[in-house]
């Protein structure tokens, strides 16, 4: 099992981090072809397209073995070799819009351990500040978990009756779509296009779908049903969902909001959302 010097990576809690850079049309054409969004009128950019804009851009030499920038320097340098995007929330305050220059202002707000049944977990949480041309647009609570090797790998068991919601909606995901969606997103990790290295590193039985890409599918399905966007968002990863199964997208009014979740083919739940208004 690795130590973990839990006091050293505390010791991050604080440290910020500032990048910026220009929302463009064809980053939103590439963004809309991809995921299958809509544009509003004018110069509005769909929600969640910040998940593509200020990302790390280190030098080759400086990534890890799965292909994120390594860690020590803005994150902690957490001794556990599985990194992912556990979750996160959202609050929209303001649209991005083409052509603003969009700063992200990232915090850690907290790093803790915990012992899950696959092993010892270690949880990152990262506060995002995003604003266009200086007014704030979003803030985003980012969720990250590190894991031991070989924790988790093994495809969902099948499962029988999965809930169903009141509107539903569908997509296939291919290697082309997670392919592009880690260029927009300058994702470099290598479970989502590497299969040699999901299945024989990782453990994977194929390549892993993206949960930011699901949290973006299930926000702009929430506002179509809705007739218009989210203003809070909020959504956790329960199971990993591959490639080559469909993945359907479940929705159902809750109170003054919905609950969202999606469910590859034959189940179980991947990823459940909360969205309101």
């Amino acid at each position: 099992m690795t130590d973990v010097d839990i006091d050293h990576l505390r010791s991050w809690i604080g440290r910020q981090e500032t990048a910026s850079e220009g929302l463009s049309p064809t980053l939103v054409k590439q963004f809309c072809t991809t995921l299958g969004a809509e544009v509003s009128d004018g110069d509005i950019a769909p929600q969640v397209i910040h998940f593509c804009l200020t990302q790390p851009a280190a030098p080759m030499d400086a990534l890890g073995r799965d292909g994120h920038p390594a860690r020590g320097g803005f994150l902690p340098p957490v001794p556990l070799p599985r990194r992912m995007w556990a979750g996160g929330a959202l609050e929209f305050h303001a649209p991005l819009r083409v052509g603003q220059e969009v700063t992200r202002k990232s915090v850690i707000k907290d790093v803790v351990m915990k012992q899950g049944r696959s092993g010892p977990l270690c949880f990152v949480t990262v506060e995002h500040e995003i604003r266009g041309d200086g007014e704030l647009a979003v803030m985003e609570r980012q969720d990250l978990v590190y894991r031991e090797d070989g924790s988790g790998g093994a495809a969902p068991k099948p499962v029988g009756d999965v809930p169903q919601g009141d509107h539903t909606t569908s997509f296939m995901p291919t290697p082309t779509l997670l392919f592009r969606y880690s260029a927009m997103t300058f994702n470099g990790h290598r479970i989502h296009y590497d299969r040699d290295y999901a299945q024989q590193v990782e453990g994977y039985p194929g390549l892993v779908v993206h949960g930011p890409m699901k949290a973006t599918l299930m926000c702009h399905f929430a506002g179509k049903i809705a007739g218009k966007p989210p203003k809070t968002f909020r959504f956790r990863g329960l199971a990993p969902a591959f490639d080559g199964t469909e993945i359907t997208l479940h929705a159902r009014k809750e109170g003054d909001g919905m609950k969202l979740w999606t469910v590859p083919d034959g189940g179980p739940v991947s990823m459940e959302a909360w969205a309101g208004w």
